[in-house]
């Protein structure tokens, strides 16, 4: 089984690399392999296929999708690194999920967020986002502030994240298990 842990923002000067980095540190003392990806190496077009993403049968116009595409498809669960831009998913995210589709199918995923409310919307706009490809999200989150959990640049989580976020990997793994046997 292995989890992949995504930043998802890819503007420049993110917060989103300390608190991925942050993630997948906590996940290497877990049994589990924890992968980090980071949604900017991919270069991902805007979404313009004329066939929609869950019938292209994993065959995409573009070679920069197929490979984000090949990336998903290694994993059993997710991650979801996600920042709060105006109230909602970062486009640049909400695209990278867009552009494919079967790959997400029956998978588990988790939420980390951060922004000036902690990211609360974001996870909310996430859940009902995931739910249309079949992927269970876990209740728990872990949402960090940008005004209380950053000194100024610096991350600085608090001192109940790291049990929160073992309590988010707890959890994780589980759904992550029973996804696999729906997913045959």
């Amino acid at each position: 089984m292995t989890i992949g842990i995504i930043i998802g923002s890819v503007r420049d000067d993110r917060k989103g690399d300390d608190v991925g980095r942050w993630v997948h540190a906590q996940a290497r003392a877990r049994d589990v392999a924890y992968d980090l990806i980071d949604l900017r190496e991919f270069e991902l077009p805007v979404l313009t296929s004329a066939t929609v993403p869950g019938a292209a049968d994993r065959q995409y116009d573009d070679e920069r999708v197929t490979r984000w595409g090949q990336k998903i498809d290694a994993y059993d669960g997710f991650v979801f690194v996600t920042p709060e831009y105006n109230h909602g998913i970062p486009g640049g995210f909400k695209n990278a999920f867009d552009v494919i589709y079967p790959e997400w199918v029956r998978k588990a995923v988790a939420f980390v967020s951060y922004g000036a409310a902690s990211g609360f919307r974001v996870v909310e706009s996430w859940r009902l986002v995931v739910g249309n490809a079949d992927m269970y999200d876990i209740r728990a989150q872990v949402a960090f502030s940008t005004f209380l959990d950053f000194d100024g640049e610096t991350f600085t989580p608090a001192d109940r994240h790291p049990q929160e976020l073992a309590g988010l990997f707890d959890s994780l793994e589980a759904a992550t298990r029973a996804m696999t046997t729906l997913r045959g």
